[in-house]
C-alpha cells in the first residue's frame, strides 16, 4: 500500500473530511505529521469521522529538518508528501525534494507565504511595481516618509484576513501596527499601496508541466477597514485575455504544481495580484467546487503529488455561490441554525454551522469570525442568487 505523509497544523475540515477520505479511496497508508498530535488523536478517537489516518506522529512541522528526520524514521517510505496548510508548504516542499518526490518549488512556496518576498519578485520581474515596505518597530514606521495613503497593513506571513487593515492615514497605520506589536512584539508588518477594484480569484491545478484553470470566484468583502470575505460567486468572470494574464504572472513566479489559489483585482491596467496562496482554496469553497464542477478535487490533488499528470478534467458547466455569516458580537452562543442539505433537480443548497450552542465567540475581525456557511450550486446564476437570498433570510443566531 503506497504511503502518504500528510503535514498538518491545526484540525481542519479540508484535511479531515476532504483529503483523508480521498487518500482512503486511493488506497494510501496515511501518516499525519503534526505539531498538535494530541488534539488530532482526540478528534480521531470518535467513531463517526469521515476517515482515519493510520498513524499520527508528533513533529515540529514548521521545521523542515525535523520533518525530514521524522519521515526518515517512518516505514514504509512515502510515495507522496503533502500539506494543505498555508503555513507548511515550504516544509513540505523541502521534504519532498529531499526524498526525490513530486512537489512544489520551495522557493516559490516561501515567497507565497512571505508576502514581501513575493512583492520583491514581482518588482524584479517587472510584473508589478506596487509600493511596499516591511517594518518591525515603531521607529522604522516613523522613518517612512513616502507611504501612499490609503494603504493596507498586514502581517507579512499572515493568513485568513487576520489583522489585515485598510489605513486611510498615518494615524490609522500607526494605531494598527501598535495593535499587532502589542500582541506580538517585533512581528513583521507588510505595508503596501491599496489597489482599488473588484476582487477575484483564479483556482488552478498543475502537474509541473501544465497548469490547468478550474475557474474563479468574484469575492465580496466587508466594508473597510476590514477585509472579511462575505460572499464568493463562482462563474466565468474573466475574458480570455484577463485569465491568460493572471496565468502568465503566476507561472512567472514559479507556480505550476498542485493546487493554487490566487487573489487579484481587475484594474483598468489589467489584473493585479493581491496574494498567491499556494494551496487549495479554503473556507469550504473546495467542498463546493467538488459538487459544482463534478470532479473529485481532493483525489486529483493527491494524485498530482503521487506523480500523476493532470488529465481528463471534464468540468461541469454550473455556477455557484457561497455566503459566510460572521459574528457581529462576542459572547456565548445559545442558539444556531442546524446543518442542512437540500437537493432539488439541479439545485444543491447546503448550510454548515461552524460554531455551536455553548461556544464562546470572540470577534477577531477576520475569517475566523464565521458562524456558518451557506453554499449553493445550480445551472443558472439567477437560481443561485434566489436560493442564497431565501435561505439567508431564515437564519438567526442568539447569544447569552
Amino acid at each position: 500500500m503506497p504511503a502518504l505523509i500528510l503535514l498538518t497544523h491545526v484540525l481542519t475540515d479540508a484535511v479531515n473530511e476532504g483529503f483523508l477520505p480521498a487518500a482512503r479511496r486511493l488506497g494510501l497508508n496515511v501518516t499525519l505529521l503534526t505539531d498538535q498530535a494530541e488534539a488530532h488523536r482526540r478528534y480521531f478517537a470518535a467513531k463517526d469521522r469521515a476517515a482515519y489516518p493510520d498513524h499520527i506522529l508528533q513533529c515540529d512541522v514548521f521545521d523542515p529538518f525535523a520533518v525530514i528526520d521524522a519521515i526518515t524514521r517512518t516505514d514504509p517510505k512515502p510515495a507522496a508528501i503533502f500539506s494543505n496548510s498555508d503555513h507548511l508548504q515550504t516544509s513540505t516542499a523541502l521534504a519532498a525534494a529531499y526524498f526525490g518526490l513530486p512537489g512544489k518549488d520551495w522557493k516559490t512556496t516561501y515567497r507565497a507565504k512571505n508576502k514581501a518576498a513575493m512583492r520583491a519578485q514581482f518588482r524584479e520581474l517587472g510584473i508589478d511595481t506596487l509600493w511596499y515596505a516591511v517594518v518591525t518597530r515603531e521607529d522604522q514606521l516613523s522613518e517612512l516618509s513616502d507611504v501612499p495613503f490609503p494603504c493596507v497593513a498586514k502581517p507579512r506571513e499572515g493568513v485568513a484576513s487576520q489583522l489585515v487593515r485598510f489605513c486611510a492615514d498615518a494615524e490609522e497605520l500607526r494605531g494598527h501596527c501598535r495593535t499587532i506589536w502589542s500582541a506580538d512584539p517585533g512581528r513583521a508588518v507588510l505595508i503596501e499601496d491599496y489597489i482599488a477594484g473588484k476582487l477575484y480569484t483564479l483556482e488552478t491545478l498543475g502537474d509541473g508541466q501544465n497548469l490547468h484553470v478550474l475557474g474563479g470566484f468574484h469575492v465580496t468583502l466587508s466594508p473597510p477597514p476590514d477585509f472579511i470575505e462575505i460572499e464568493g460567486h463562482w462563474g466565468d468572470w474573466l475574458t480570455g485575455a484577463q485569465r491568460d494574464e493572471v496565468v502568465r504572472q503566476i507561472r512567472a513566479v514559479g507556480v505550476c504544481f498542485g493546487s493554487c489559489h490566487t487573489e487579484f483585482v481587475l484594474t483598468p491596467q489589467g489584473p493585479r495580484i493581491i496574494e498567491i496562496n499556494y494551496r487549495t482554496v479554503g473556507d469550504h469553497m473546495e467542498f463546493m467546487l467538488e459538487h459544482t464542477l463534478d470532479i473529485a478535487l481532493f483525489d486529483k490533488i493527491l494524485c498530482i503529488h503521487l506523480g500523476e499528470p493532470v488529465e481528463g478534467l471534464h468540468l461541469a458547466d454550473r455556477v455557484a455561490g457561497i455566503r459566510y455569516f460572521p459574528t457581529e458580537r462576542a459572547g456565548t452562543l445559545c442558539a444556531a441554525p442546524e446543518d442542512s442539505l437540500r437537493i432539488e433537480g439541479d439545485l444543491r443548497v447546503q448550510f454548515r454551522r461552524l460554531r455551536h450552542p455553548g461556544d464562546h465567540i470572540r470577534v477577531t475581525r477576520s475569517n475566523k469570525d464565521y458562524l456558518g456557511i451557506l453554499s449553493v450550486s445550480a445551472a443558472s446564476q439567477g437560481t443561485v442568487d434566489a436560493a442564497i437570498a431565501s435561505e439567508s433570510a431564515r437564519f438567526s443566531w442568539a447569544f447569552e
